[in-house]
């Protein structure tokens, strides 16, 4: 309780009330001169969730385009209607929840009575949602973003009494990258040869770039690699106040070298001499929160080889893994599987892998459409292309598969082995059939 009340003082201290007033000002301000762009496909969400009494919260990796999606959001809700904080702001270092009555009583004063509130960073704030219920009650309404994947936890949605529409944001699509480079997209269904290549090129462009907004605005600036630093030292090491920021470097450049790949804790331990694999475990739950990767399990009747079985990770941005990682080989099929994760992920949490007793492995299965998937680079070798088709064939003997889906670099004629019906498609279009 004394430190509470110490960092309560401590904070209010630090700022005369001329000081706040000017930083309010300078947030608003800055915030509304922020260009809003390429309008993102999930301001659809955000406006379907404007009518009701529930906080929106935002959350996705840093630099993805929080700050802009909120303020395509503002510009509908308009400017003398919001509020609106960065928690981000080194001058609040040492807020606490307590301070917010304070604050709200500097907002009106300088802005009048305003009912909604724009709020950036708010991981940064320990205790937050305490304020926002109290406020919610009262009738205020909240767009909220994080760079912390637990602000859309089960945990959290207890403490906000189930009252929150929470929006992930990813880097671009394919189909937002096209946008982007101002690119025509084609009809999938009516392409000519000359479209086709145009947009295979620009499917090489975006597994090469990514789809991290500043990054493809400034290409002549290292932008991918600080901020790859910004989410190991600042959201990681310091939140989670680790001392072996060798070991987790190092770990997470293992992982961003190996996109697509199978990890062992068991092996990742011994690896790094470590003494425990709950170390492991924590650090990859860490990268995760902060949206850097993703972990896949196998698919599996016994949760207790879900859990033991080697996990498969991606990262949440090729871009960012060519940057980054030492990628000994362009190894461009595990970097289009990375492309496919990210489309899957974006429309279902439910993806695994599956691995047949004879060690066929299929890149992806879906429980909730008994869908196979396997991603290839291309289908030119006939090794190739039986190795897929018994994949998914050895796949059907052990689990409940519908269909099968091998995403490749053209659309081929559908087959049937083991009586299962198998679509081969492009990648690039499947990307954009959305």
């Amino acid at each position: 309780m004394y430190h509470f009340i110490m960092n309560e003082i401590l904070w209010k201290s630090k700022w005369s009330r001329d000081q706040i007033i000017a930083m309010l000002l300078e947030q608003f301000d800055a915030f509304w001169s922020i260009q809003t762009g390429m309008i993102r496909t999930q301001l659809a969400k955000l406006e379907q969730a404007a009518p009701l009494p529930h906080a929106v919260i935002v959350s996705g990796l840093r630099r993805v385009g929080k700050s802009t999606l909120l303020a395509q959001i503002a510009r509908k809700i308009g400017k003398d209607r919001f509020y609106y904080l960065n928690f981000e702001d080194d001058r609040f270092i040492s807020f606490q929840a307590s301070d917010f009555n304070d604050l709200y009583q500097a907002l009106v004063e300088v802005f009048g009575k305003r009912n909604i509130f724009i709020i950036d960073e708010i991981q940064n704030i320990p205790g937050w949602e305490h304020f926002i219920r109290r406020f919610m009650d009262q009738g205020f309404k909240f767009y909220i973003s994080g760079s912390n994947a637990a602000l859309l936890s089960s945990e959290l949605g207890t403490r906000l009494t189930g009252r929150y529409v929470p929006v992930e944001l990813f880097p671009f699509s394919f189909m937002e990258f096209l946008s982007f480079h101002k690119l025509p997209i084609p009809s999938i269904n009516r392409m000519t040869t000359l479209e086709s290549g145009h947009l295979r090129k620009a499917l090489d462009d975006y597994l090469r770039l990514g789809g991290i907004p500043d990054a493809l605005n400034y290409p002549g600036i290292p932008l991918l690699r600080n901020l790859y630093n910004d989410i190991l030292y600042r959201d990681i090491a310091t939140r989670y106040r680790i001392e072996t920021v060798a070991i987790l470097k190092e770990l997470s450049l293992t992982l961003m070298s190996n996109p697509a790949g199978l990890v062992s804790y068991n092996k990742l331990k011994n690896r790094f001499s470590l003494g425990s694999v709950n170390t492991i475990k924590n650090y990859l739950n860490y990268m995760e929160n902060s949206w850097l990767i993703f972990t896949v399990n196998i698919y599996d009747y016994s949760l207790k080889r879900q859990q033991i079985a080697p996990k498969k990770v991606y990262a949440i941005d090729t871009g960012l893994v060519n940057a980054v990682g030492f990628l000994f080989s362009p190894n461009t099929g595990k970097l289009l599987e990375n492309l496919v994760f990210l489309a899957l992920r974006q429309k279902t949490r439910q993806i695994t892998y599956f691995k047949s007793p004879d060690q066929y492995e299929i890149d992806f299965y879906l429980p909730e459409s008994s869908q196979c998937i396997q991603v290839v680079q291309n289908m030119h070798n006939p090794e190739t292309r039986a190795r897929e088709f018994r994949a998914i064939e050895a796949a059907a003997k052990h689990l409940p598969v519908d269909n099968a889906l091998i995403l490749s670099e053209t659309n081929e004629s559908p087959h049937t082995v083991g009586g299962v019906s198998i679509s081969i498609r492009s990648i690039a279009e499947w990307l954009l059939d959305g």
